[in-house]
């Protein structure tokens, strides 16, 4: 079984190849607002370099949300093409639960205007406060825990684990779309404030 799993909802463009239990090729690229101009070369070379030509990919993994509002478009768009036209299976995961991944944390996203996307998180699933907040929020919410994420806008570095690694530990939560035809990104706000700078 060989599952392609795709995430540019941040600034990361994060893929993987994984056959059966094992990623077998990934790319984690700083690539933010250009994921659209590199995902396609990036795609190439991560096929090239697991020796597996795109037929032979069965099913896709997705992250639906929160992020960059065109940035979560781009892999969801690749996957429902790919998904409607070979007729194989897609799944998501959202996009803070992939950064905490089975950890016991808050995750975090830049959602610009000195607001972050939040969620509270344990062994791949969210415990709270999932949601949009200030960053004075955002400080208060998260005081005494590990935060991972965006976190250098709470003055510290950023703090991402393997993401490509992220999307095989959470295999059991991945979420089946049922209508391809239907999914749609989870965004935490509203389309207008996504315009806000």
């Amino acid at each position: 079984m060989m599952t392609l799993c795709m995430d540019t909802s941040q600034k990361y463009l994060v893929l993987a190849l994984i056959k059966d239990n094992e990623v077998i090729a990934s790319k984690e690229t700083i690539c933010f607002k250009q994921q659209s101009e590199t995902i396609f070369p990036e795609l190439i070379t991560l096929c090239e370099e697991a020796n597996c030509s795109p037929q032979y990919i069965d099913q896709l993994v997705v992250t639906k949300g929160p992020g960059s509002y065109t940035g979560v478009r781009i892999a969801m768009t690749i996957a429902k093409v790919f998904c409607a036209m070979k007729n194989v299976p897609c799944f998501t995961l959202g996009s803070l639960q992939l950064i905490a991944g089975k950890r016991d944390c808050f995750a975090m996203l830049d959602a610009r205007s000195h607001r972050a996307y939040l969620g509270q998180y344990r062994d791949g699933k969210c415990i709270g406060n999932l949601g949009v907040y200030t960053i004075e929020e955002i400080k208060e919410i998260v005081a005494g825990h590990d935060v991972v994420g965006d976190t250098s806008l709470l003055g510290m570095e950023d703090s991402y684990p393997n993401l490509a690694a992220a999307f095989l530990e959470l295999k059991d939560e991945w979420e089946k779309v049922e209508n391809i035809h239907c999914l749609v990104p989870e965004y935490l706000k509203s389309q207008e404030e996504y315009l806000v700078k």
